[in-house]
């Protein structure tokens, strides 16, 4: 039987180097979706099982459209994770989001365009509701966790999410600022919609790393810019996953555990054998 996480972080590498994760162990994972971006690691931190996935694999040689979210997830899901934190670098599209802050985002704007966004399909139909696709509950947890480490912060906000993976340039920059987005990334979309398809609590630590392109006295986006940000923000996002863990709740008070509850509109005698085995992870207690 594999090892099994409740907690699950999804980021680079440096995030499961961390000082107090004890008992580490490296799972690889086939799925029906294929493999997840690299194999995943489970340590014991704080007390509690937590699962380390590298989103653009080891070395970050996956571009945001082609990370395997669905089988990110679909793994994840797999080992017994029921919350998800996504840790992530954003470019700001509001003067007081500074580069070195760390926004919690509470809603999304998915301007993608070549990405699969669901699990369903294939004779299984399901229309699951996102109005509010970041879990609340688990956001508060992690907004208390961030602001234990001192760093400034900013709760609230829409993350737009690009399909790269180049940077905007400044006309689409200043319309998204226009359009009333917060902050800008690549890979929130389709996570946090997969996440709540696998009725997964998902919450976002951003990281701004520059001004995007927008800003006339700041120099435009540059990898090397989101490399020296991040890396400093690596011991913050640790400490942060540290005090989450430390004091993460036992239950869930929220509804994320029943998303599907309401979603699924195909008559399960029309389901494809080979679909209901293939999402049986996902909808078994709904088709018993």
């Amino acid at each position: 039987m594999k090892s099994k996480a409740t907690l699950a972080v999804i980021g680079g590498s440096g995030l499961y180097q961390m000082s107090g994760l004890e008992n580490t162990e490296e799972i690889s994972i086939d799925t029906p979706f294929g493999k997840p971006s690299a194999p995943i690691t489970i340590g014991t931190l704080e007390g509690i099982r937590v699962a380390f996935l590298a989103r653009h694999g080891i070395g970050h040689h996956i571009t945001p459209t082609e990370v395997p979210y669905r089988a990110n997830i679909y793994a994840l899901k797999s080992l017994g994770v029921e919350r998800l934190v996504s840790v992530s670098a954003c470019g700001s599209l509001r003067e007081d989001y500074a580069p070195g802050h760390i926004v919690i985002p509470d809603n999304i704007f998915d301007f993608t365009k070549d990405r699969a966004r669901s699990f369903f399909g294939e004779g299984l139909v399901a229309h699951i509701s996102v109005a509010d696709p970041f879990c609340s509950d688990l956001s508060n947890q992690l907004e208390a966790a961030v602001k234990t480490t001192g760093a400034a912060m900013h709760r609230g906000g829409s993350f737009i999410t690009i399909e790269g993976p180049r940077f905007s340039t400044k006309a689409e920059s200043n319309t998204y600022r226009a359009w009333g987005m917060s902050i800008i990334g690549m890979t929130a979309s389709p996570e946090a919609f997969l996440a709540r398809e696998a009725e997964l609590c998902y919450t976002t630590m951003a990281h701004v790393t520059d001004y995007d392109v927008w800003h006339e006295s700041e120099s435009p986006v540059t990898v090397e810019m989101v490399i020296q940000t991040l890396n400093k923000n690596t011991e913050i996002a640790q400490e942060a996953i540290r005090n989450l863990a430390r004091g993460l709740n036992q239950e869930r008070a929220c509804s994320c555990g029943e998303a599907l509850a309401t979603a699924l509109i195909t008559n399960p005698k029309v389901i494809p054998a080979e679909t209901r085995s293939k999402l049986d992870l996902l909808v078994r207690k709904y088709l018993a």
